[in-house]
């Protein structure tokens, strides 16, 4: 009815299974679990590999809201809500993701809602996507029945530029009320 598991049988240590893979038997003994010692060991955590960037973009799901900002040198998927900045190598935002911030990454894939500012290599606006604040890019695309308010800048280096900074709000009508009211109004005077 019930049958030994092979998690605590013991691990081949012949010779030729040694000559056949010298590196990896140091590995699979520090590995080997140890009923007397917690689940992770010092030897077991050193042995194991850093995960590499290119793995899998990390997703953070629809359920989840997060304030504060995100940065990654990989890739990102984004279903739920973010309110803060995200930099990211590509960043995906899911039809139903809200992101309210500046967005920067390579490539962004808008599917979803942005409140801020993006700059990107490449940018692309689906039709379900919805961005409201400018855009700074390399190249862009917007499909049919994307929703976009702000203004779209294009640039060789739209990331690191230090043309990057949102423009000054222009000082129009304060500067010159003053001189225009400075001025003596002929009507006004008595002759």
């Amino acid at each position: 009815m019930f049958s030994k598991s092979k998690i605590n049988d013991p691990i081949e240590t012949s010779n030729e299974a040694q000559k056949s893979t010298p590196a990896s038997a140091p590995i699979a003994s520090a590995a080997k679990p140890n009923p007397n010692s917690s689940p992770v060991t010092a030897s077991a955590t050193s042995a194991r590999p850093k995960p590499s960037v290119g793995t899998g973009p990390s997703i953070i799901s629809p359920d989840l809201k997060i304030t504060g900002n995100l940065h990654t040198e990989g890739d990102l998927q984004v279903e739920g809500t973010v309110e803060g900045d995200i930099r990211a190598n590509l960043l995906t935002i899911g039809e139903d993701a809200v992101i309210r911030g500046e967005v920067v990454a390579e490539d962004v894939v808008v599917n979803g809602h942005v409140i801020g500012r993006i700059r990107g290599q490449k940018v692309r606006l689906t039709s379900t996507g919805r961005v409201e604040g400018d855009i700074l890019h390399k190249t862009i695309a917007i499909e049919a029945g994307a929703h976009f308010e702000g203004s779209v800048h294009r640039g060789e280096d739209p990331i690191n530029s230090p043309n990057a900074k949102p423009a000054a709000a222009p000082a129009a009508p304060a500067a010159a009320t003053p001189i225009s009211a400075a001025k003596p109004n002929p009507a006004s005077k008595a002759g």
